[in-house]
């Protein structure tokens, strides 16, 4: 199973580098469930809501001619088909990374297909570039 997702998740934030929307909306669970935290407000929302995020996002980097920067910083198995999956992400433009970055605690779940599908997110946004490069893994 851990070798399964590790390939799976490794399609899955080449499909978010890629800013490839249709494939994003094929990994994210309709029932999908998320939560994130911005300058301390909390945002709950769903997968109809991440789509558009994910979409605003999407154009804003290919409007930029941006990349994304996305790290893995952990993978754990949290339960029997269940796995978490700890991101940093943050945009580079002209080469140069933002000064702030989010952190994605993303639970993926095996489908009765044997498919992943990101389940649920808790999300920081606005973190501070600097006080989370040092997490990523090598």
């Amino acid at each position: 199973m851990e070798k399964t997702f590790h390939v799976f998740l490794d399609r899955y934030l080449d499909i978010w580098r890629n800013c490839s929307l249709a494939e994003m909306k094929r990994v994210i669970a309709r029932d999908y469930q998320a939560r994130e935290v911005t300058d301390g407000l909390v945002s709950d929302f769903g997968y109809e809501e991440s789509i558009t995020g994910w979409e605003k996002g999407f154009e804003f980097i290919k409007e930029n001619e941006a990349q994304w920067g996305v790290s893995k910083v952990s993978v754990l198995q949290i339960r029997e088909g269940e796995m978490l999956a700890i991101l940093s992400a943050t945009i580079i433009i002209n080469g140069i990374s933002l000064d702030t970055a989010n952190l994605f605690f993303q639970t993926f779940k095996e489908d009765t297909l044997g498919e992943w599908k990101l389940a649920r997110s808790y999300i920081e946004a606005g973190i501070p570039s600097e006080n989370i490069k040092s997490l990523a893994l090598k």
